[in-house]
């Protein structure tokens, strides 16, 4: 719990996490307003086509909550860098990876918990159309946030740098999918995370095809905890 609250603390600080968060609901509320232009479903469904979107806020939140470790600090405060002193203060290494995870996931859940009630009333107040919300749907939506950030994590552990994550990930969830170009090649493409976890955003469009909500949820969750055993591997057997 001491080291939960320190990677909690020191997360609330990070410039970047409070970006991550803000595009997740600023940038989900003006795809509502978009989208509510033509809505034609209820509230709740001209909100949920935004939640997409919030995948870019989760991964910066997954990435900087760890690359943020190795960022130099300033010649005044020394030079050195977050991660010596993290190591030093906590107890094993293993320990500092599951604290930051759980950090990470609490933010992420907590990031979901505000943005789609407000874009729903959003779309409620520019559309005028009922409200009708479904627990299974947004639950869906925020398990592919959870473990978009936990993957963007891992893969910072594992290359200590956060720029090609950041780019790879942002780039794939918002512009052009290499998971779905690669489905135009092969079915196996289907099983890659962001493919096989897309419709655990049930009644959004995206891609034909592929594995349902169940399945897919459980290829993509396998991903997300293998790439953090690897993680965890690398983690704590090489030089900090």
């Amino acid at each position: 719990m001491n080291a939960l609250r320190a990677e909690l603390r020191k997360a609330s600080t990070l410039p970047a996490v409070w970006a991550g968060l803000a595009v997740t609901l600023f940038g989900s509320v003006a795809i509502t307003v978009l989208n509510a232009g033509h809505a034609t479903g209820s509230s709740f469904d001209t909100a949920y086509a935004s939640m997409p979107f919030g995948t870019v806020g989760a991964v910066v939140i997954g990435v900087v909550a760890f690359s943020s470790e190795y960022t130099a600090n300033n010649a005044d405060a020394g030079g050195g860098r977050q991660i010596t002193t993290t190591l030093t203060v906590t107890a094993g290494r293993v320990r500092v990876l599951v604290a930051k995870g759980v950090t990470i996931v609490l933010l992420v859940v907590a990031s979901a918990v505000v943005t789609l009630p407000v874009a729903i009333a959003v779309a409620r107040v520019v559309t005028g159309s009922p409200v009708d919300f479904m627990l299974t749907r947004s639950l869906g939506g925020t398990l592919y946030w959870v473990l978009s950030a936990l993957l963007g994590f891992a893969i910072t552990v594992i290359i200590r740098n956060g720029v090609v994550p950041l780019i790879v990930l942002i780039v794939n969830s918002s512009l052009v999918s290499v998971s779905f170009l690669l489905s135009k090649l092969t079915p196996l493409a289907h099983y890659l995370p962001d493919l096989a976890g897309r419709r655990l955003f049930a009644g959004v469009r995206t891609v034909e095809g592929g594995l349902d909500a169940v399945p897919g949820g459980l290829v993509m969750t396998g991903w997300a905890v293998l790439f953090c055993i690897v993680a965890g591997f690398v983690f704590t057997r090489r030089d900090a």
